[in-house]
């Protein structure tokens, strides 16, 4: 795959102010995402020591005892632990596969909107990880760098459009997110791949925007496109991995594909191979209506949804029963 179709996207030049660099970067951004729907960011100002922390801490969750997990045991978009099996994310495209290699630590937009409804399926509170305090404090300060960060892009995706500032921004005053740690230990925990297993089946994400921290690795992130097939996602130890998801693609008509991706079993010449990501996955505000955006800009028009049934139906379908 071609830095091309997947760039490295600098936000200093966006963050400048000059209208010619912030132009300059919205064109690309918006190649790009005709081409795989992934960017590379950098110059995003996170630092890499929080996430360092964040998977020391996770790691010390996971390599506990399977007893010692089980109360925290919920199912997919639920706040606490995806145990191995829980999830299969081929199914949203209606692929039967084996579930997924890996575990998941998973929190989620928690303060209230004030309608009981609403909070009760989307606003319910997190679960931490008693054997594991430090979680807690450094999963709420990356948490918040997502929110910040995830809201500027929604700004730079509105002037690839050359839409107003806050097409997307206007839908985010108190929006859901979700937040996954996934752990990928190596084959001694799972045991290995059956035929068609991944870590992570092949699927696009539901939402908006997605922010990935990923390691690198044998077993690690893989990027479909028409032009290239299946392909190793780029690697930068400097950016952030990002990806729209199905409602942007839809938001934008087509415009964009969201990224369809898979991450890769653990590898036969590196079968012990473990890996951590952080995966942020931003939304939009409860029951947004999303409408495809008119022609030239959009090139298909969707039936408008309810953001939030359209999530709920896509969490249902990766869930394994």
């Amino acid at each position: 795959m071609t830095r091309s179709s997947v760039p490295v996207i600098d936000l200093g030049p966006w963050r400048s102010g000059d209208p010619e660099a912030r132009a300059r970067t919205a064109a690309r951004v918006d190649r790009a995402l005709q081409e795989a729907g992934f960017l590379l960011v950098t110059g995003h100002g996170i630092d890499p020591g929080l996430p360092a922390r964040i998977r020391e801490a996770a790691r010390a969750f996971f390599r506990l005892p399977a007893e010692v997990k089980e109360p925290y045991a919920v199912t997919v978009g639920g706040r606490g632990w995806l145990g191995p099996g829980a999830e299969a994310n081929s199914y949203a495209e209606g692929a039967p596969s084996p579930p997924d290699l890996k575990e998941s630590w998973s929190c989620a937009a928690d303060e209230p909107t004030g309608r009981p409804a609403v909070d009760a399926e989307w606003f319910r509170p997190n679960t931490w990880p008693a054997e594991v305090p430090a979680l807690h404090a450094l999963v709420t300060e990356y948490l918040g760098r997502m929110r910040a960060l995830s809201d500027e892009l929604l700004e730079l995706l509105a002037e690839a459009l050359g839409a107003a500032p806050d097409l997307f921004t206007r839908h985010t005053a108190h929006p859901t997110w979700g937040f996954n740690v996934n752990w990928y230990p190596g084959t001694e925990r799972t045991g290995p791949p059956l035929p068609g297993q991944f870590r992570i089946g092949a699927h696009t994400d539901f939402g908006t925007v997605t922010v990935l921290d990923r390691e690198r690795g044998a077993g690690g992130l893989q990027i479909h496109t028409d032009a290239d097939g299946w392909q190793d996602a780029p690697w930068d130890p400097a950016a952030l991995t990002v990806n729209i998801g199905d409602l942007m693609a839809r938001w934008t008509g087509d415009r964009w594909r969201a990224g369809r991706h898979r991450v890769l079993p653990p590898p036969a010449e590196a079968p012990a191979e473990e890996l951590v990501s952080l995966v942020y996955f931003y939304e939009c505000d409860p029951h947004t209506r999303v409408e495809s955006l008119p022609a030239p800009t959009g090139r298909v028009v969707h039936e408008p949804v309810d953001s939030h049934h359209y999530l709920r139906a896509k969490l249902d379908a990766i869930t394994v029963t």
